[in-house]
């Protein structure tokens, strides 16, 4: 959620970043108006509950029943207005930083940086979906009988590398202060809604909604992470708090309509380690970065190609002030893959949260702010199991295990 303020006070700019964003600058004019609705409503209300009671006070009981009515009435009026009113506020996304790249959509995207040497063989490489068949492995066409498409078992020395996966980027993130946590995988509507994942019509085909339950599926693991300290405030001492979660997600892919139909890369249920910060506004920018030094930690430890790229605002999420991903190189289609993420999200997840800091002002006396929050992928495992796969393939068909790997896999390769 922005501030109001903020839109109040500097709807060109407002304007400027929601375009940006490929959202319609009419949107500022639409809430402007119904928050000068909002605000006469309110002041009138107020001044006939003060007039209301002051006749109470002087005993005219006639004068102040005849005035309830009146108010009941612009109650019911500024109810509806109020939630007109949110409804519109909770359409805007997050206002870029200045530095993000404009662009209308991911084809224009930066490439910062490109790290490690691809692959050469001396044989034809497979990709990992035969060589996942052949090693028994990865089993789709089984998980398809069972499930429908887009799923499938992972099994034998894959598993085992989810798990060594698992360990290594849990054992990454907790030397860097994160804290260990399961979250769950179903959470409220109006959580999901905080978190600003389904504010459009297209994040919402996306998502698995249990309507007798009222709950969403977790698409990812922030969606559960974030809403753990709803409401609350905290010392300005005790930030940052960080986390990595582990958990399993879920996601619809409704808009990857025959796109990656077979193996692994897009499907329904996979797992995921992410990591979550809730810090003070002025280190978000430092956070971030930490949290994208983390990514590259995990990469550079297994070896692998990728390259960083600073995502740009017509493919920045929602709730997105900045954002990083990571592609890794995958051989059998010889291009990059996106298999990290990071984003600072600035106040923009906290205030529809309400979760605060204390801090001091100049007269020493203690206010309460919004903190920042941020997220980064440690691993989403089935993208990092193809990378895996394919760029540790040998001649035989067999898979080595990145070094890194190998003492959590208890084996050298798999074959």
């Amino acid at each position: 959620m922005l501030d109001v303020n903020l839109i109040r006070q500097n709807p060109e700019k407002v304007k400027e970043g929601i375009k940006k964003k490929n959202y319609a600058p009419s949107l500022v004019d639409e809430f402007l108006s119904i928050d000068e609705e909002w605000r006469k409503l309110t002041e009138e209300t107020d001044g006939l509950r003060s007039q209301q009671k002051k006749l109470s006070e002087e005993r005219k009981i006639e004068e102040a029943k005849a005035l309830k009515e009146k108010i009941q009435s612009l109650e019911e009026n500024l109810r509806f207005t109020e939630e007109k009113r949110k409804q519109i506020l909770n359409k805007f996304p997050n206002i870029p930083f200045e530095d993000v790249p404009v662009g209308k959509d991911d084809s224009e995207n930066v490439v910062l940086k490109t790290v490690g040497d691809l692959p050469k063989w001396d044989f034809q490489p497979r990709n990992y979906i035969e060589l996942g068949k052949n090693l028994g492995i990865i089993d789709t066409e089984s998980a398809s009988e069972t499930s429908g498409s887009r799923f499938g078992y992972i099994k034998g020395g894959a598993a085992m590398l989810e798990f060594a996966l698992i360990k290594l980027a849990m054992e990454t993130a907790m030397k860097k202060g994160f804290v260990p946590v399961i979250p769950p995988v179903m959470i409220k509507s109006e959580m999901m809604k905080a978190m600003g994942y389904i504010d459009r019509r297209e994040d919402q085909d996306e998502t698995y909604f249990l309507e007798k339950d009222g709950l969403y599926l977790v698409g990812t693991s922030e969606q559960s992470i974030g809403p753990m300290h709803s409401g609350e405030i905290f010392d300005e001492k005790d930030l940052p708090k960080r986390y990595v979660g582990f958990s399993t997600c879920f996601r619809r892919e409704a808009g990857s309509y025959g796109k990656d139909t077979k193996g692994i890369l897009r499907v329904h249920q996979f797992d995921k380690i992410e990591m979550f910060s809730f810090c003070n506004p002025e280190n978000s920018k430092q956070e971030h970065e930490l949290i994208l030094g983390i990514e590259e930690e995990l990469m550079k430890a297994l070896q692998l190609p990728y390259h960083v790229l600073k995502i740009c605002t017509g493919d920045l999420g929602s709730p997105a002030a900045a954002k990083y991903d990571i592609e890794t190189w995958v051989p059998s289609e010889n291009k990059y893959r996106e298999t990290h993420s990071t984003s600072n999200c600035t106040d923009f997840q906290a205030r529809r949260l309400n979760i605060k800091y204390k801090l001091k002002t100049g007269s020493l006396k203690l206010k309460a702010d919004y903190i920042h929050t941020l997220n980064g992928t440690a691993f989403a495992i089935g993208r990092m199991l193809i990378s895996i796969i394919e760029n540790y393939q040998q001649k035989d068909g067999s898979i080595l295990v990145p070094e890194v790997l190998r003492g959590y896999v208890g084996a050298q390769k798999i074959s």
